[in-house]
């Protein structure tokens, strides 16, 4: 179009707007009405819904408008109307109940993906069975190949550790490596201890355990820092086999309703802190690049390598798409309960002794008040758990993370692994100053009394995991105990769910302490915490609506009533804290966690049409939707 053509235009339009005598005001009033209301045309309405929205300001609902991927309106289905057009397409869900998608707070998303592809020793109860899928492994692969897998649980066959002894007779030209089900210990067998030159006269490495036999030899399994000695020397996976297993753990959410996950890595203790950055490029910006993500995710680095992280942040901004978004950084304070690796307090009670073949090194200058003395471990009365970081480094870094604007997140099991960083928490808030920071404890698994009321206090997320930290209890095998040197009746409680941990907290820690100081749910939302949920898998299985269900009713397999009632969480609590709450954990609460105007239209839709069966029948997802699209199936 020249100059001459779009005057005359303009003087055409300005004469017929002067002969319909409406002021040039309204006229273009009109306009920007007519443009508005197209503007506004839904792509998606979704009707005859139970919607449970996440939003207070509007709890349930019954039908949602979407357009481009996030969400218009959600209402009535009449309050709708004006957003129909000629383009919109309805989808009536027939009266089953609508979610917000599920956000997973705890994954390490590659490595469940690169398991899935292994031996796989998850809910295998029998010393046999194990050795049997290892030889099968062992029998597929090349000679010197390295035999990889993990998942097992030695609580499910007895509790007895396993050793380098039962893989040796059909793996004496292949290394093998096989990790515990919490990611806190592995077994290696003699090929694979002898290229990593441990031997009787090797020592602990700081954070971590060499287990040796009462002769003084390796039994073969490595605990938390002492997995440094052999992770390295297996092969990289290369960068397809990420990518795959990637993808296998992105269809797998999805058929679970979790459309967002929060994604520690591959970075465990004895780990090279590299492994996060290299999936960031090697991965998910492949995928997020060639059109292949399907699930949210929202990452976290190591935190020795927190510059790297602001670095990063200042050239592209915490959201590098839709997809993908850029956490913090993560560090351990203890190890795990199920390798005797978490960190308590000195005992208070005589318990009776049990001979172990760990043996944890007791962390040096440690000093508690008289006030609260704990025994950490009934069966290894010298244990007190690993101190992976030391607390002088674990406030360093923090404190420098924290001050740059970095969300940080730091793993603790043990009652005084989670003192050490509500401390570390305190003081860095009080070196840096007050802002909105959202401090997470990963895990929060055992807490002394008066701790939760610090959650609440000090503002610090508890990312708590249900099914490794709660199932335990769903089947129960009668042992006595012994206390103050009398035989009492006590129960040893082990989970009968295939990828639940199968820490024993009423064996490691005594039944009293397991039930007063465990799994503190509702305690923690009572003392205004923040609870968001999550799986940790592969630790255990991806599966926020058995999760939902197993915080509600809390009540083990064969009990007439609940473990614990008084931390039993209500229906809406653990859907809070699965999706409403899970986002503002890690800051995505703008965006994500609710069916809310204005944010990603993800959703669930189950195959119930009453909210109380999540608590109560058995559900499960029908559909999932990441922006609007069905995702599964």
């Amino acid at each position: 179009m020249n100059r001459y053509t779009f005057l005359s235009a303009t003087l055409v339009l300005a004469i017929a707007v002067l002969s319909l005598n409406i002021p040039l005001q309204d006229w273009l009033s009109l306009g920007l009405k007519r443009l508005s209301t197209k503007k506004l045309a839904a792509d998606l309405i979704v009707k005859n819904a139970v919607i449970f929205t996440s939003d207070a300001s509007l709890p349930v609902a019954d039908s949602m408008a979407i357009q481009n991927g996030r969400i218009l309106r959600v209402g009535n289905y009449s309050s709708l109307q004006d957003l129909v057009g000629g383009g919109t397409r309805e989808l009536n869900i027939e009266g089953k109940v609508l979610v917000p998608g599920f956000i997973d707070s705890h994954v390490h998303l590659i490595p469940g993906g690169l398991q899935m592809g292994r031996v796989e020793l998850r809910g295998v109860n029998q010393k046999e069975e194990f050795v049997r899928r290892v030889k099968e492994a062992a029998g597929n692969v090349k000679q010197g190949s390295w035999v990889l897998g993990g998942g097992w649980n030695n609580d499910l066959w007895g509790g007895e550790l396993p050793m380098a002894s039962w893989l040796d007779d059909f793996t004496a030209d292949n290394p093998v490596w096989l990790t515990r089900m919490d990611g806190h210990m592995g077994l290696a067998n003699s090929l694979a201890l002898k290229l990593a030159g441990i031997n009787n006269s090797s020592n602990d490495p700081n954070g971590g355990t060499i287990a040796k036999s009462t002769h003084g030899e390796p039994t073969g399994l490595l605990i938390d820092a002492a997995m440094k000695l052999v992770l390295p020397l297996i092969p990289e996976v290369s960068v397809n086999e990420r990518r795959e297993a990637f993808l296998r753990a992105s269809n797998l959410a999805l058929t679970r309703g979790v459309t967002t996950i929060v994604d520690f890595g591959r970075y465990f203790p004895g780990a090279s802190v590299e492994h996060s950055w290299e999936d960031l490029s090697d991965v998910y910006q492949w995928a997020d690049s060639s059109g292949k993500m399907i699930i949210r995710v929202c990452l976290f680095f190591p935190m020795e390598t927190w510059p790297r992280l602001i670095e990063l942040i200042k050239k592209t901004g915490r959201a590098l798409s839709d997809w993908i978004y850029l956490g913090g950084v993560k560090a351990f304070a203890d190890g795990s309960l199920g390798s005797s690796s978490a960190f308590f307090f000195e005992p208070q009670a005589s318990l009776c002794p049990f001979v172990s073949v760990v043996n944890a090194q007791k962390v040096k200058g440690f000093k508690v008040d008289n006030a609260t003395r704990y025994r950490p471990y009934a069966e290894e009365p010298h244990n007190y758990g690993l101190q992976v970081t030391d607390p002088e480094s674990l406030f360093n870094m923090t404190a420098a993370s924290d001050k740059l604007g970095l969300q940080v997140a730091i793993h603790a099991i043990g009652d005084r692994a989670n003192e050490m960083v509500l401390d570390t928490y305190r003081s860095v808030a009080l070196t840096n100053g007050m802002r909105d920071r959202r401090f997470r404890i990963e895990h929060a698994q055992h807490l002394a009394p008066g701790m939760p009321a610090r959650f609440g206090e000090q503002g610090v997320v508890a990312s708590v995991q249900v099914f490794h930290q709660f199932i335990l209890l769903l089947s129960i095998v009668h042992i006595k105990f012994c206390r103050l040197n009398e035989e009492v009746e006590g129960y040893y409680l082990r989970p009968d769910h295939l990828l639940d941990d199968g820490d024993s907290a009423a064996k490691k820690l005594g039944v009293d302490r397991a039930q007063q100081g465990s799994y503190l749910f509702h305690s923690l939302l009572a003392s205004n915490a923040r609870l968001a949920l999550g799986s940790d898998w592969p630790v255990a299985n991806i599966n926020p609506v058995g999760s939902i269900k197993t915080a509600i009713k809390r009540i083990p397999h064969g009990w007439k009533h609940a473990w614990m009632s008084s931390e039993c969480l209500s229906l809406n609590d653990a859907l809070i804290a699965h999706t409403i709450s899970a986002a503002y954990a890690c800051f995505l609460d703008n965006e994500l966690g609710s069916l809310s105007p204005g944010k990603l239209a993800d959703f669930v839709i189950l195959s119930t049409s009453t909210l109380d069966d999540l608590a109560e029948g058995s559900v499960t997802v029908e559909a999932t939707y990441v922006a609007g699209v069905q995702a599964y199936p």
